[in-house]
């Protein structure tokens, strides 16, 4: 219940915070277009500040936007790398550490997406099926950690999700740590980005074969304690 509740205030504050994005009475919001990229094509990240909530946060979008177009709030993927200019000791300062922040990020996006396009080939001839891009900002698995992309690589029948994570820190700590992720319904494995995509495939899969096993065992085991508890009230 409590994990609920937790759940249910972090999704009302990432509601307001997306819905702010369309309030510019107190916001401003700038914006970089990453252009392409191999299987996200391009993304726009967006990076909003507000003064009344005292936040300076990143969202990603995927297209090239415009000056002046309009995203909706569920185009939005938060990605907790924020700038932080808070040490800058005048405006010119401030724009250098800007200019180094936004590229360490575009790097990422960019390595992220590179690594992204390794992995399709090595994902479909070893879980046999055609891989799909999926690039909703919501996806139909848990991860462990934060999304980079909006994008995702989908073996649908495996039900096999693999896309790009990040850890949570400012710009300012420089390119923000990258993995893959590999996810299936309940179980999930991050992998470094440097590593083989097919040993890593080979390896999630035998992995969470295992994990279903013993899942499939632990099920068994408290149907068959029910099965005798019941027995003692006949």
């Amino acid at each position: 219940m409590l994990e609920d509740d937790r759940r249910s205030k972090d999704g009302a504050a990432e509601s307001l915070l997306r819905r702010a994005l369309l309030d510019d009475s107190s916001a401003v919001a700038v914006s970089l277009r990453v252009d392409g990229l191999p299987v996200s094509d391009a993304v726009t990240v967006i990076f909003h500040a507000r003064r009344d909530l005292g936040t300076l946060q990143t969202y990603v979008a995927n297209g090239s936007r415009g000056a002046g177009a309009t995203v909706a709030a569920n185009e939005l993927l938060r990605v907790p790398c924020d700038l932080d200019l808070a040490e800058a000791e005048d405006r010119e300062e401030a724009a250098r550490l800007y200019v180094e922040q936004v590229q360490a990020f575009r790097d990422a996006l960019v390595g992220a997406d590179v690594v992204l396009d390794v992995w399709r080939e090595p994902l479909g001839e070893l879980v046999g099926t055609g891989v799909a891009v999926d690039r909703s900002v919501e996806l139909s698995v848990r991860l462990p950690a934060p999304r980079l992309l909006p994008t995702a690589l989908v073996a649908r029948d495996s039900q096999l999700v693999v896309t790009p994570v990040c850890s949570a820190r400012t710009l300012a700590e420089g390119r923000p740590p990258i993995g893959i992720a590999c996810a299936q319904q309940d179980f999930s494995r991050v992998y470094p980005l440097a590593d083989d995509p097919e040993r890593c495939v080979e390896d999630f899969l035998e992995v969470a074969a295992e994990h279903a096993r013993r899942l499939a065992e632990r099920l068994d085991h408290q149907e068959a304690s029910v099965e005798r508890f019941l027995e003692l009230s006949e």
